[in-house]
Formats: C-alpha cells, sequence, structure tokens
C-alpha cells in the first residue's frame, strides 16, 4: 500500500498567501505580542519561527524576552499592559514557563479577546459550547490540514491519544462539532486507556499528542488508517553531526506503506500550528476593529 504523506508546509503557505492578500485593504497592521520568560532552547527556536511568519505576512510583531528568574508579579504587569494596548491583537505567552510561576493564573490573565492562543477557559468553554472564539492552533490546525487533503471526517471513528489542554482535549471537541469539516465520532484515550492498541487499532483516523517517542506502531494502526502525528520528540541519533534527530509519537518508518495517509514529523502538523496563530491574530483584528473581511 502507497501511504499518503500530509505535508503540512504547502498548507502552510496557502495560508499565508491568504493573509498576505488580505493584508491589502486591512484597516490597520495586526499586532502579535509574544512573551518568552527564560532561554528554553526550543521555545526560542519557536518565537523565531513566528517571528519569521509574521514578518512573512507583513503582521506588526513585539517579541518580549524576560529572564528566568522574573517575578510572577512583574509578568502579570507585562500582560496587563499588553491587554490594554491597542496596537496589540493577540498575545502569547510562549510555554513551558519556568519552575516558580504559576502557568494557569498566567494564562488566565490574558485577555479571552487577546488570547490567540485558545487557552484561556473563555475560549475553551466557547468550543465546549460549539460556539468557539479562538480555537487552539495546534487542533485547528490539524483539521485544516485534513480538509487541504480532501479527508473527510463526518461520521468517521476518530482516536485522539492526549488530553492536553493544548491539543487532545479540545481537538476532541471540535472534531464532535457538527460542521463540515468534523462531525466525526470521537473517542479521547490516555494513560488510564485499558487496551490502547485494541482502540486505536479500530480507528479511521489516529490523532498521536501524548509526547511519547514512536509510541504507537504497526499493531496501533488499522491497515489504510489516516494517521496524525502531534508529537516532536528528540530522541539520541549518534550517526548525525548534531547527535540528536526528531521524531513524533508514531514509528514513521513502520507505518509506512501500512497507513493510508500519514502526517511527517517535521513538517506535517508543526507548521499549521504557526498558521493557525497568524490567521488568529487576523481575525482578533478584525473583531477589534468591528470589521468584516469578507469571508
Amino acid at each position: 500500500m502507497e501511504t499518503k504523506l500530509l505535508k503540512g508546509i504547502p498548507v502552510r503557505d496557502a495560508v499565508l498567501a491568504e493573509l498576505k492578500a488580505k493584508m491589502a485593504r486591512a484597516p490597520r497592521l495586526p499586532g502579535l505580542a509574544v512573551v518568552l520568560v527564560g532561554e528554553d532552547p526550543a521555545s526560542a527556536v519557536y518565537v523565531r519561527h513566528k517571528e519569521k511568519g509574521c514578518e512573512e505576512v507583513g503582521f506588526h510583531h513585539v517579541t518580549h524576552r524576560l529572564p528566568a528568574d522574573t517575578s510572577e508579579t512583574a509578568l502579570l504587569a507585562l500582560i496587563a499592559e499588553l491587554n490594554h494596548d491597542q496596537a496589540i491583537d493577540g498575545i502569547l505567552v510562549q510555554l513551558p514557563l519556568p519552575d516558580g510561576l504559576n502557568e494557569n493564573r498566567i494564562l488566565m490573565a490574558v485577555s479571552p479577546e487577546k488570547d490567540v492562543d485558545g487557552f484561556h477557559p473563555v475560549n475553551l468553554g466557547r468550543l465546549v459550547a460549539g460556539e468557539p472564539g479562538f480555537v487552539p492552533c495546534t487542533p485547528k490546525g490539524i483539521l485544516r490540514l485534513l480538509a487541504h487533503y480532501r479527508i473527510p471526517l463526518a461520521g468517521r471513528n476518530v482516536v485522539v491519544v492526549g488530553r492536553s489542554v493544548i491539543v487532545g482535549r479540545p481537538l476532541s471537541l471540535l472534531l464532535s462539532l457538527k460542521r463540515d469539516d468534523a462531525n466525526a465520532t470521537v473517542t479521547m484515550c490516555h494513560s488510564g486507556t485499558k487496551d490502547l492498541t485494541a482502540v486505536t487499532r479500530a480507528a479511521d483516523v489516529v490523532i498521536a499528542a501524548i509526547g511519547v517517542p514512536k509510541m504507537l506502531g504497526r499493531d496501533a494502526v488499522g491497515t489504510g488508517a489516516v494517521v496524525v502525528d502531534v508529537g516532536i520528540n528528540r530522541i539520541d541519533a549518534p550517526e548525525r553531526k548534531s547527535g540528536t534527530r526528531l521524531v513524533g509519537d508514531v514509528d514513521f518508518a513502520e507505518l509506512m506503506g501500512h497507513a493510508g495517509a500519514m502526517t511527517p514529523v517535521p513538517g506535517g502538523v508543526g507548521p499549521m500550528t504557526i498558521a493557525m496563530l497568524l490567521e488568529n491574530t487576523w481575525e482578533a483584528m478584525c473583531r477589534a476593529e468591528d470589521w468584516d473581511d469578507g469571508t
């Protein structure tokens, strides 16, 4: 069987091209503020990608790089300032935060109207109610990716492995909504799931978001199933100059020729997350200006 690769870069490029076209008639530049606390290497890379994306589409952007010993009081003060800054439509606090900072308290301090990450309880609550505000970027990107490659979800058995508030939980809700690009029958699995392999093997679509390298192999996926790999794990690779390489939560090599379609790591879901962040920032600007962009 030939496994179709669901590459995120062409889809990301299409989203960015659409945003650039819209910018020609925008009432003003959308603005994104990124807050990076500490010097986590992976976080620094993610932030650079976000800055590059803003520059590519022409958004106003600013990055606040703070030392790891920044106090919670100082961080909350900065967020309050950004909440009132009319040039800023979206605020993104890069996770994880250093020890000593209350992640929930920090995320809840971001105004729901500027929560382009979609993590605030107000936006998550809207998703539960079936009236999404800002949808978390990775789940939103996964649906956009599957729609681009014309992979239907309505009525299909979709298994999401992982229950984080960043991916698994909101994705499960999003997939179950009665809309053209969703309307699936959803099972959300986690560390407490009994006989996980039996559950995933029966799925039409498997979405892995567990953060465990190569956890799902050939025995966990039915022949011809669609596999979306959200995992980004760095493992040792002595044969490489860097000494490491990136792998997903599924065993890519085992599933090639077995899965019907599959996202690569890297280059699958990752590019979509950045694209959806920019799209959410655009939508935040439209709402702030009460402006209809015609879409």
